[in-house]
């Protein structure tokens, strides 16, 4: 999946000691745009994790996976990031948000039908 949101806050981030090494994980807030906004926390781990890109204010595209998993009877969900980039780095411009004003069209011109006389099928 991708979202296109305003980065608005980021966690302090996390490090460990794992049976494969080193783990570095880092949680960022975005918020979405439109009439109702929502705030999102997604996950970045390990060299996804680029400080450069990560300007609190900063408008990013972020792709993302969604995963949930079962514990002691409960759900918890992830929104794992495979690749954060600002906005506008050659990706496309992202559909109106909900609620934002549909774009109006030129109304079609009127059919003129009075020199019509009804036999001129193509067929």
């Amino acid at each position: 999946m991708e979202l296109t949101a305003k980065l608005i806050q980021i966690m302090p981030l996390q490090t460990g000691m794992g049976k494969n090494g080193e783990w570095r994980k880092q949680n960022i807030i975005l918020e979405t745009d439109g009439m109702y906004p929502k705030k999102v926390c997604i996950t970045l781990w390990g060299d996804k994790i680029n400080e450069s890109v990560l300007q609190e204010g900063s408008i990013l595209n972020v792709s993302f996976d969604i995963e949930s998993r079962e514990y002691n009877g409960n759900w918890y969900t992830d929104l794992r990031a495979w690749k954060v980039e600002p906005a506008g780095a050659g990706a496309p411009v992202p559909p109106p948000a909900y609620g934002a004003a549909p774009q109006q069209q030129a109304p079609a011109a009127p059919v003129d039908f009075s020199g019509d006389d009804g036999d001129d099928l193509p067929f």
